[in-house]
């Protein structure tokens, strides 16, 4: 599948890959900063954002949507940055293709399986009666009966879209994703990668456990993990200045 994409700045590629109900524009701000250093590829995986929908949906496929565009941009020396579900497609591109890597960047997602948790998140979807709503405050006030969470609210809300005048629409292929959530959590295969790699965790999220950094370090030998203070799953967006400059020590070493 061809994927949408937007670039900004020049030199050395580096692709960022959003996490589930999630896309490119979440990204924006950092890659305004980060491209003042790097030619920044922010991308919608299948599903999302403006590309296309489709009924097939795995990691398999979204890390051969991947490759196409590597291929069709001649992208190589790249550094690869994933968050939450893109972080889980960034590893498993890392396993197929560790050749076009020269760096990984993995944000709050490891290699295990994980539990259904998204439940809140689905029952307030659902809740919207897009065909009725005149404006995107009456979404806001259904999502707040299901969800506690300020930030997830707003991070939801970019997915609604006038698809034309009266009319609002998911930019999210809604049906697809739930029917394959048991796959988006499943735990990667097994592979160990020799790409250099960072693992930013938060402080306050649970999906990178003390007790999952030994298997982490076992596929992903040349690793290192930071702890973003005070910071939950949506480490970039709640700790945006210190995100950053884990990024950038990084990369630029």
């Amino acid at each position: 599948m061809k994927l949408h994409y937007r670039e900004l700045g020049e030199g050395q590629p580096m692709v960022i890959l959003h996490g589930l109900f999630g896309f490119s524009d979440n990204w924006q701000t950092h890659a305004k900063k980060l491209a003042e250093y790097y030619r920044v590829i922010l991308v919608d995986l299948r599903n999302h954002g403006h590309s296309d929908w489709s009924d097939e949906f795995s990691y398999d496929l979204m890390v051969e949507d991947l490759k196409e565009l590597c291929d069709d941009l001649s992208l190589n020396r790249m550094i690869l940055l994933g968050h939450s579900m893109g972080g889980k497609v960034a590893m498993l591109f890392a396993a197929k293709y560790e050749s076009l890597l020269e760096k990984l960047i993995v944000v709050d997602i490891g290699v295990k399986e994980y539990p259904m948790h998204h439940e809140h998140i689905l029952a307030g979807l659902h809740a919207l009666d897009l065909p009725s709503m005149k404006a995107r405050s009456e979404a806001e006030v259904v999502l707040r009966k299901h969800i506690d969470s300020e930030g997830v609210i707003q991070f939801l809300l970019k997915n609604l879209y006038w698809k034309e005048k009266g009319v609002l629409e998911f930019r999210m292929n809604l049906k697809v994703l739930e029917r394959e959530m048991k796959n988006i959590l499943s735990a990667l295969p097994y592979a160990e990668v020799m790409t250099p790699t960072l693992f930013i965790r938060g402080e306050l999220s649970n999906y990178i456990l003390d007790e999952d950094v030994a298997e982490i370090e076992e596929r992903f030998p040349d690793s290192n993990l930071v702890t973003v203070l005070g910071s939950g799953h949506w480490v970039h967006a709640e700790s945006p200045d210190e995100f950053i400059d884990h990024v950038l020590s990084f990369c630029l070493r």
